[in-house]
């Protein structure tokens, strides 16, 4: 019995993708972004905040390779518009390159990727591509100043919510700012623990993980915005780990271990995360069934 896909059983006429022209105007796009490109993997490579950055692309890809039949159904429609948007981002990002704006020129890339599907494609294929274009952006650092006026905001609630924790467990400590004067020593709650690390990498991972386990869309933005206060109770009790370690075992709250905690916490982020959706999709379950008896 010969196998047939849903799309050929519903009368679907599947059409050969333009290979050529998208492997062409693909090579143009990586030639003139190569160098921006090129410094944005170092980033990702020497920056701890930008590790997730690997992914993306891996994501994206993969995303679009599983589209690939709904994206054979659609009938290219090439739109001009989408020649305007490529030029705008070239314009963008010689302007960036004059003035040295790393953010303006890797976002040029994202847009000029943008315009790509859609001068080839048309409007029917950027709806397609929506998500993972979306996802692109996820693998640009955010501006210095945005990052700068974040940062230091969650430094000081990661601070003063780890010296109540602190103060419930009896653990002597004073707090001057970012600074945690502990019993034995002095702990500087800096910007590597003020939680945007791993906001960052959870909220991308929230989208990735809302798209393939969640298909109603009011779910999926319930788990993005959760991922806000996830990372700072997360972020929070690693400093207070940080400070119980400090005061009874101090040669477990750096160095190695130091860092081996905040992987640990972001893996219980994550799970939070994974278990707050079974939690709500149980809560929603259940409200729908009582709607339907009533």
């Amino acid at each position: 019995m010969p196998v047939t896909s849903p799309a050929a059983e519903s009368g679907v006429a599947f059409k050969r993708l333009p290979w050529i022209g998208w492997a062409w105007f693909g090579a143009l796009l990586l030639a003139c972004y190569a160098p921006v490109l090129w410094r944005l993997v170092q980033q990702w490579d020497s920056d701890p905040d930008m590790g997730h950055g690997f992914f993306v692309p891996l994501v994206v890809g993969f995303i679009v390779w599983q589209r690939r039949l709904e994206l054979r159904a659609l009938k290219p429609s090439p739109n001009w518009w989408g020649l305007v948007i490529v030029l705008y981002g070239g314009l963008q990002l010689c302007i960036a390159t004059l003035g040295a704006e790393l953010f303006l020129a890797r976002t040029a890339f994202v847009i000029s990727a943008i315009g790509i599907v859609l001068l080839l494609g048309g409007t029917a294929w950027v709806r397609a591509l929506a998500f993972p274009l979306f996802l692109l952006f996820f693998m640009v650092p955010i501006p210095t100043v945005v990052y700068n006026s974040i940062t230091f905001p969650l430094q000081l609630l990661a601070s003063r919510v780890s010296t109540q924790a602190l103060d419930l467990m009896q653990i002597p400590v004073l707090r001057e700012g970012n600074v945690l004067e502990l019993a034995e020593q002095k702990l500087s709650v800096v910007e590597a623990c003020s939680g945007i690390r791993s906001l960052l990498s959870l909220t991308f991972l929230s989208l990735v993980y809302g798209y393939f386990c969640e298909s109603k869309v009011w779910m999926r933005i319930v788990l993005f915005i959760s991922t806000i206060p996830i990372a700072i109770v997360a972020n929070a009790s690693r400093v207070t780990l940080t400070g119980v370690l400090t005061e009874y075992m101090p040669e477990l709250a750096e160095g190695f271990f130091h860092t081996v905690s905040g992987w640990v916490i972001f893996m219980v982020a994550l799970a939070i995360l994974v278990v707050l959706h079974q939690i709500l999709n149980k809560g929603y379950g259940l409200l729908s069934h009582k709607a339907a008896r009533i």
